[in-house]
């Protein structure tokens, strides 16, 4: 099982969704920014490193909002989300296709990585 993290990040009273490249499985669909944790890294050092790799900005790691466990046919995966706060700069597009805030009554109006089903149902109950 891979260990992956990814951040929810609130501005207001929207969240950010982030679409995944053309070249690479589950093309296009929408997702948290984060990604897997290496060898040696806490966490939270993993999520922080990876906002910096996709969006260019780090962030401040509070506490998890959810974990879920996930079987794709590619890869299984244990992602923790974490609640989280930009702490410099605005998102840029580097690794993903777009960056979008959206709030959770925009939610079925995207099409989701399936891992974040379950969060996404606690989202829309928690926040609407």
């Amino acid at each position: 099982m891979v260990q992956v993290v990814a951040a929810l990040i609130w501005k207001e009273d929207k969240f950010m969704i982030c679409q995944r490249p053309l070249d690479k499985t589950r093309a296009l669909q929408w997702e948290f920014v984060g990604g897997k944790v290496e060898a040696g890294e806490t966490l939270p050092q993993a999520l922080n490193r990876e906002c910096m790799e996709e969006i260019g900005v780090g962030v401040e790691v509070g506490e998890i909002f959810m974990e879920v466990d996930h079987v794709y046919p590619d890869i299984t995966i244990h992602l923790t989300l974490f609640n989280a706060v930009l702490s410099d700069g605005e998102p840029k597009k580097l690794e993903h296709n777009d960056i979008r805030f959206i709030t959770p009554d925009e939610i079925p109006q995207y099409e989701f990585c399936p891992a974040d089903k379950d969060i996404l149902a606690k989202i829309i109950a928690e926040y609407k």
